[in-house]
């Protein structure tokens, strides 16, 4: 398969980029941090047939379409999409700035239609195709602390869908991936803010070895229209969602929790 994957200098991206790799695909790698993107392809500089490299700024539509002329320019042809890019930096709403919900937005939604919109114009002619966006269980209930980040994820589903719906009937598949917290430097990050507890309110944290897996195995495969992981959050947060005066109740004991976990995440 020829599967383009954003947000591969790091995290989740980079790791689907390298499981998708040995299990035989065809890439092309974008992230917009163009020296650490370089500096994780080198492995692959001899594998010109199977690994393009490319810099992408998701916000930027221009650049969308030209990593996707790219692939089409190199294999002719594009089966899976794989948006993965995100941004995340915790704050109060009375805390942060105006630019704050540019760049969350930016990133995190627009990125996302942008580029699964580039992918689709071509699924479409090609009457094929399987477009995997991430959003987050943040993207299911409201989560406090991080409500930009939140909300981006809430357009991000919403979007996923609702296209899935424009494109089922032309024999484009759509899956929504909505996750806990992965061990990912975006998690790292959060475990110095004290607005970010909530996001270490689960039991476990993921990790991005078995966040690939079910991307890379299940999803591929039966390329259903939603996941969420782990299930057993999954519906708790749907329930949330439902009932979104439970989630202010339940708010202080999550976060109460989460400050207890991020404590022993901070030691490591």
């Amino acid at each position: 398969m020829i599967f383009l994957i954003t947000g591969c200098a790091g995290g989740l991206g980079k790791k689907l980029a390298e499981d998708a790799y040995a299990a035989g695909h065809s890439i092309l790698i974008t992230d917009i941090n163009e020296k650490e993107l370089k500096k994780f392809g080198a492995q692959w500089k001899n594998e010109k047939d199977r690994i393009l490299i490319s810099k992408l700024d998701v916000s930027s539509a221009s650049d969308w379409k030209k990593v996707m002329d790219l692939v089409y320019k190199k294999w002719g042809r594009l089966d899976v999409l794989l948006n993965v890019a995100g941004y995340l930096l915790p704050g109060y709403i009375y805390e942060v700035p105006a630019s704050q919900i540019d760049r969350h937005m930016d990133i995190n939604a627009k990125g996302v239609m942008y580029g699964t919109r580039e992918a689709a114009v071509r699924m479409v002619a090609a009457k094929a195709g399987h477009i995997i966006n991430i959003a987050s269980l943040a993207g299911v209930a409201p989560i406090t602390g991080i409500s930009l980040y939140s909300t981006s994820k809430f357009a991000v589903r919403g979007f996923s869908l609702a296209i899935a719906q424009e494109l089922r009937e032309k024999n484009v598949f759509i899956t929504v991936v909505c996750p806990d917290a992965i061990k990912t430097p975006m998690l790292d990050l959060q475990k110095d803010y004290e607005e970010a507890s909530m996001t270490f309110s689960g039991d476990k944290v993921l990790t991005v070895e078995e966040v690939s897996k079910m991307i890379l195995g299940k999803i591929l495969t039966k390329k259903p229209l939603e996941v969420l992981i782990p299930g057993s959050r999954g519906i708790l947060a749907k329930i949330g969602n439902m009932f979104p005066a439970m989630t202010g109740s339940l708010g202080p004991m999550l976060r109460k929790k989460g400050r207890k976990r991020q404590s022993i995440y901070k030691k490591g």
